[in-house]
């Protein structure tokens, strides 16, 4: 292939340590390894997509097979070694997608062959991509060979997904994590590649083409080869161009659109969304983008604009730290949240341009619906509370119980609410009819049916031993199954259908059996009793296998 119509991404992929960016730390001490001969049996490249791991397993091998030794490193006259691992297709170079062999034969096949020592090279290197593929099996085939290999065999592993490999692999090679390339070197490369190629882009493009490119090398070529072919040799590339091309829209639709949200504009949040929308923009991205805007919002102070930083101009840094000081984090937060449940909900709608509409929309209500509680308006929101009678109810303050009334026996004892007078609930005057006292535990568990509160009802019937029953005070034992918010829910119960505040304790004595627990023993000893029966002996004279599991009585016998 002539190499003027290779994509950028391979005409312009590293041959030596040297071309490599953003690695120095990575390259310096695998060239110190070489150099000094204290090579590793298994090196292991992980990091994000396009940042260099097969490339640089590709330099290891070249580094380790040069017929010129290391330091002359073949770069414009490679010899046949670097050469043919180059173009694999080197006979002792082997190059492997672990995706595509994943199984434990493969890797059988793979031990075979490393047991010949290499052709013309020095050392015979093995390099699996996407290493993670492989299957468990293959892995543990994998081991021994990778932990006493031959002295001429080498492997090489790359992945993007460093946490699916095994520990006992992971032990066995020397490993490398490759990190995003830095936003400025990244930029200073591309722009030079743009030269070479003679392309007209200017560098607010190429920064946004940073920004898209999240720090892989390989996706910022491949989107500057589809910026160059886009435009004529005549006209210049500007970013309102790029971000045509790429999907994407200028921060300040988004900036303006944040500011008629909270000024409660609907007609221009509307026009705002529907100007990006007509751009191409597709809901998902401008829901991460909005989100975007929202976290820099949120942390402007700590942000700042350098070298690195493309993410922002001067402009949008001014905009977006005016907005920051009229929008409290608590909105923010809430605004966020919604966000990202909105991303969610994407999948299920039919038409995303409505819902991304209706999305603002909301966004605008529940900034409305939000009330910062603050010193300024604490009166208020009290004055509100207070004057709201389905509230009202479910105020109460707890009120320490006189430690004379506290028995010797109990362990603990949950203190309940109480209420001042001021704040005391309204009770029905049809409740105070029906509940002028509980008499024992059997009338609680009743009333509990009568006012449908099952959980309770179930509770009382099932997890709860009686120790004791008074009027206002019930003593208790339980066992391990006990809702947690058993006693909560049980005093709320009792001062709404009483009036009164009743005092819920745990006692150390066992106390009576659950009443579940006991019907449960009546029921077997009913049945015990009916197995001496004349009916159930004549039954399994007849039919051997019979089990007698339920009696139920006649009407007239109950």
């Amino acid at each position: 292939m002539n190499n003027n119509s290779k994509v950028l991404a391979l005409k312009y992929r590293p041959k030596t340590f040297k071309d490599l960016i953003g690695q120095e730390v990575v390259a310096e001490t695998i060239y110190n390894s070489i150099k000094y001969n204290r090579l590793a049996n298994a090196y292991l490249f992980t990091g994000i997509r396009g940042v260099g791991k097969t490339t640089i397993a590709r330099i290891v091998a070249k580094s380790l097979n040069c017929s010129k030794g290391i330091d002359q490193l073949c770069a414009e006259e490679p010899c046949e070694n670097c050469k043919e691992i180059s173009n694999s297709n080197h006979i002792d170079v082997l190059e492997m997608d672990a995706a595509s062999k994943t199984g434990v034969d493969d890797i059988r096949d793979l031990i075979e062959f490393s047991r010949y020592g290499p052709t013309s090279a020095k050392y015979k290197i093995f390099i699996i991509d996407e290493v993670h593929m492989l299957s468990k099996q293959a892995f543990n085939a994998l081991l021994k060979t990778l932990e006493e290999p031959p002295d001429y065999l080498k492997f090489i592993f790359a992945t993007t997904e460093i946490k699916k490999i095994p520990v006992t692999v992971l032990s066995r090679c020397q490993r490398f994590d490759l990190s995003r390339i830095n936003s400025k070197d990244l930029f200073e490369f591309i722009k030079e590649v743009k030269n070479k190629e003679n392309g007209k882009i200017n560098d607010e493009a190429l920064k946004l083409i940073i920004k898209i490119s999240e720090g892989s090398v390989r996706d910022a070529l491949s989107l500057l080869d589809r910026a160059l072919l886009s435009k004529n040799e005549k006209s210049e590339l500007d970013l309102k161009g790029a971000q045509k091309i790429f999907g994407h829209f200028d921060k300040s639709y988004l900036i303006n659109l944040i500011k008629f949200i909270f000024k409660g504009d609907e007609k221009e949040v509307i026009n705002v969304y529907r100007s990006i929308y007509n751009q191409g923009v597709e809901p998902k991205i401008f829901l991460n983008d909005f989100l975007e805007i929202l976290y820099y919002v949120k942390n402007i102070s700590s942000i700042k604009l350098d070298g690195n930083n493309f993410s922002l101009n001067d402009e949008e840094f001014k905009e977006i730290e005016l907005i920051s000081r009229e929008i409290s984090s608590e909105i923010l937060l809430l605004f966020w949240q919604f966000t990202i449940k909105t991303l969610g909900e994407l999948d299920i709608v039919s038409n995303q341009n409505l819902s991304m509409e209706m999305f603002l929309i909301r966004l605008m209500h529940l900034k409305e619906k939000k009330i910062s509680i603050t010193e300024n308006n604490k009166d208020l929101y009290n004055q509100r509370i207070l004057n709201n009678p389905n509230i009202n109810k479910q105020i109460n303050l707890a009120k320490e119980e006189d430690s004379k009334e506290i028995n010797n026996k109990t362990i603990s004892q949950i203190k309940n609410f109480s209420q001042k007078e001021t704040l005391k609930p309204e009770i029905k005057e049809e409740t105070k009819l029906e509940t002028i006292g509980i008499k024992n535990f059997e009338h609680l568990i009743d009333l509990c049916t009568k006012k449908k509160e099952l959980k309770l009802k179930y509770e009382l019937e099932t997890n709860v031993n009686l120790v004791s029953f008074t009027d206002k005070r019930i003593e208790i034992s339980f066992n391990e199954n006990l809702d947690k918010d058993f006693v909560k829910e049980l005093s709320l119960k009792l001062n709404e259908w009483t009036g009164r505040r009743w005092i819920i304790a745990f006692s150390k004595e066992e106390g009576q059996i659950s009443k579940k627990h006991k019907k449960n023993l009546e029921k077997s000893e009913f049945i015990k009793s009916e197995k001496k029966g004349d009916i159930y002996k004549k039954i399994v004279e007849k039919f051997p296998d019979a089990e007698l599991i339920e009696v139920k009585l006649k009407d007239n016998e109950q």
